[in-house]
């Protein structure tokens, strides 16, 4: 499993990145670092059995089908990784100790330990780069364009880590600019029933998070929001509070003037319940906002 290779992914094998309605007129981008739990060929099940590679520590349950109905109902863009998490966090720095865990929640990873520096290199080349390159050209593209951006990196939480319950169906997570977080937070909490967390279950800083410091916060300035999901049979379902589409719509009127704010292989036949998370980020010129979640522990 750790010998070293010189490309990671066959031919035939899904590709890293995947994008939803592409020329969709939006502002909105909404990206996905957890979307999949696709495995290289290459590294078997990373010597998982198939159980854990369906449970939350491998990929964010849920959110690509949720990614969808948003990019939908908003005609935005989608921008989706592919791969699992215990492969390459595509939401952590490459290099830094949880961006290819050897232990995740409880769970030891056989297939992360003891590589080289050429094996981790190969994760970065093929997986990490080709998504974030492509964030990268979109944000361009409508930066060229003078088109305003709403970067919304969308994730789920599981409602027990650790055997500690999280109470929340939705949380906003910002770092240092908390203008459209607040404006969400606002929103989300005229929804009925709805239990929202003030950067909870967990904040964003610049060590336990890639996407937003990146994409958003040095190109502008960020936030997020997660709600509860659920999978049963690779499907995604809202648990009791829905979503709120027009909310967010709301939002992004009021916010995106000055805001910035699945696996293709179609392993999905998990049943863990997870949670959604998303930030935001300001600029003065071209507005850029995002919206995210999920950290070796990997804490999802």
């Amino acid at each position: 499993m750790n010998d070293i290779l010189d490309r990671l992914l066959a031919a035939d094998e899904p590709a890293p990145v995947s994008v939803h309605n592409e020329n969709g007129p939006s502002p909105f981008l909404i990206v996905a670092d957890h979307a999949g739990n696709c495995m290289p060929r290459a590294l078997g099940r990373l010597g998982l059995p198939e159980s854990e590679c369906e449970r939350h520590i491998a990929w964010d349950i849920g959110i690509a089908a949720v990614c969808r109905l948003v990019a939908d109902a908003l005609d935005a863009t989608l921008v989706q990784q592919n791969y699992s998490r215990l492969v390459i966090d595509c939401n952590r720095a490459p290099g830094s100790e949880s961006s290819i865990p050897g232990i995740s929640e409880l769970t030891r990873v056989p297939g992360n330990i003891g590589l080289s520096e050429t094996q981790k290199a190969a994760r970065v080349r093929e997986i990490f780069r080709p998504y974030h390159n492509r964030i990268e050209t979109e944000l361009e593209r409508r930066r060229q364009a003078g088109r305003p951006a709403a970067l919304i990196a969308m994730h789920s939480f599981t409602p027990i880590f650790e055997g500690v319950a999280r109470p929340w169906h939705a949380g906003v997570l910002y770092n240092r600019d908390p203008r459209f977080a607040r404006l969400l937070m606002a929103l989300l909490k005229r929804e009925a029933g709805l239990v929202v967390g003030d950067n909870e279950p967990y904040g964003v800083t610049d060590a336990s998070d890639y996407t937003i410091p990146v994409h958003g916060e040095r190109r502008v300035h960020p936030s997020r929001e997660e709600r509860e999901r659920r999978q049963h049979r690779g499907e995604a379902h809202v648990s009791p509070s829905p979503p709120a589409p027009a909310s967010a719509r709301r939002a992004a009127r009021r916010g995106a003037r000055g805001t910035s704010g699945s696996c293709p292989s179609g392993r999905a036949r998990a049943s863990d319940s997870r949670r959604r998370r998303c930030r935001t980020a300001s600029s003065s010129r071209a507005p850029t906002r995002s919206c995210r979640g999920s950290s070796t522990r990997s804490i999802p």
